[in-house]
């Protein structure tokens, strides 16, 4: 019986076309974000199945590859919950990795830290356009700053890279948690139900205002409730300032030093950024992990629908590690989809070596062989890719193969003399 040449459902294959725009795209990630001063770590592609179901990743704790124990360990006929059977999963992103290393290395980091994470993540999802069950991630998180400086820098370095890429128009959407708490309160929510509200109101882009309040009225919350939650947003929505008027509302409800300090951050982006992208103050933004506590954000390109990473303010996560609360915050470059939109627009690597093709005739050996290659090695050390290959028996197919690999020049050997 023939194996499966198949990959894994929900798990590709990467054409070099493809890994070639990957490799270059990383390479741009990680001069920029170096240039701000991150600095590279790595984090196994496993961690205690505790520390990934400990109720901070949200819908993601669903959806974890789980680890069975192995030998004396694994008892399958006593096994009675998963507990009995699982010790270890495949993490489903970097931030709680992250967290974890810090906690284990906090004594050997800088203060405050700035961190890039590049690597896989794995989540057992439903498989669609774009949507993978293994992924690459790419995170860039600062631990130990309190202020919102490390907001600031974030969203500098995000958009600076995603402006090298060449991506023009897109907008930083950005809110905060405790304007999110502000609001609820102002409409009359009962702090227990807040969690489960936003869950709702992060359907708006989706939904509509209409549906947001269906399924809050369903869920059982006072009419009047909801009726004041709702104006608040269709008042936001023809405000020309949208975020003095939700200053102006929740002026007495939400704390000073919230206000003036997210205030500072759009301001402080705005004077600074370039303008290919713009900045914009989103009350509906949610975010759906549980961790965050102050600020989010996220990357939306309009022009193409799509959303391509997010990110915010988690201050309570590293003392569930270590008992002692750390301020971090972090912000996610949705890698796949900047790869997808690469590829469907065309993108093509820049080259700044010439690529050349050496295409040698059967037969060749010996003195003659060792002469090509020679010749080969020479053009490498002045800069040139060469890639040397034996003939194939059809050889136009094999030129044009090469000429749309980018390759400008094709050498071809023969026992009688070179042809181009």
């Amino acid at each position: 019986m023939a194996l499966n040449k198949k990959p894994v459902h929900g798990m590709k294959d990467i054409m070099p076309e493809e890994m070639q725009i990957r490799d270059y795209v990383i390479s741009v990630i990680k001069e920029t974000y170096g240039k701000f001063g991150f600095a590279p770590i790595e984090t196994p592609c496993m961690e205690n199945i505790e520390n990934l179901s400990s109720k901070q990743g949200g819908e993601n704790e669903k959806l974890i590859f789980k680890v069975l124990k192995r030998g004396a360990q694994l008892n399958l006929e006593t096994a009675k919950t998963d507990a009995d059977v699982v010790d270890f999963g495949m993490r489903y992103d970097l931030t709680v990795p992250l967290v974890r290393y810090y906690s284990n290395h906090a004594n050997e980091l800088p203060s405050p830290f700035k961190a890039l994470q590049i690597g896989n993540v794995w989540r057992a999802d439903r498989p669609q356009k774009g949507r993978y069950r293994q992924f690459m991630q790419c995170d860039i998180d600062i631990l130990g700053e309190e202020s919102n400086l490390a907001e600031i820098e974030l969203i500098l370095a995000t958009t600076t890279t995603l402006g090298r890429l060449g991506f023009q128009n897109f907008e930083i959407r950005i809110n905060d948690r405790k304007i999110l708490k502000a609001m609820a309160a102002y409409s009359g929510f009962d702090e227990k139900d807040y969690d489960n509200v936003f869950i709702i109101l992060d359907k708006m882009d989706k939904i509509g205002l209409e549906g947001v309040e269906r399924e809050l009225l369903e869920e059982g919350y006072d009419s009047t409730a909801v009726e004041k939650y709702l104006a608040f947003f269709k008042e936001l929505n023809v405000s020309e300032d949208t975020l003095t008027f939700m200053e102006e509302k929740l002026a007495g409800i939400l704390e000073e030093d919230v206000r003036t300090g997210f205030r500072e951050i759009i301001e402080s982006v705005n004077a600074t950024k370039g303008d290919y992208f713009k900045l914009v103050f989103d009350p509906t933004l949610v975010r759906g992990m549980s961790y965050y506590t102050g600020t989010i954000f996220e990357i939306a390109m309009p022009e193409l629908g799509a959303r391509c990473g997010g990110g915010g303010r988690y201050d309570k996560m590293v003392g569930r590690f270590t008992g002692k609360d750390i301020p971090a915050c972090g912000f996610s470059i949705g890698f796949e989809r900047i790869i997808l939109i690469l590829l469907e627009n065309g993108f093509k690597v820049p080259n700044s070596s010439k690529k050349v093709a050496y295409l040698i005739e059967k037969g060749i050996s010996g003195n003659a062989l060792c002469d090509i290659i020679a010749e080969a090695q020479k053009e490498r050390q002045n800069g040139t890719q060469v890639l040397v290959a034996r003939m194939n028996k059809n050889k136009k197919f094999q030129r044009e193969q090469l000429t749309a690999d980018g390759y400008e020049e094709i050498k071809q050997f023969y026992k009688e003399g070179l042809k181009n």
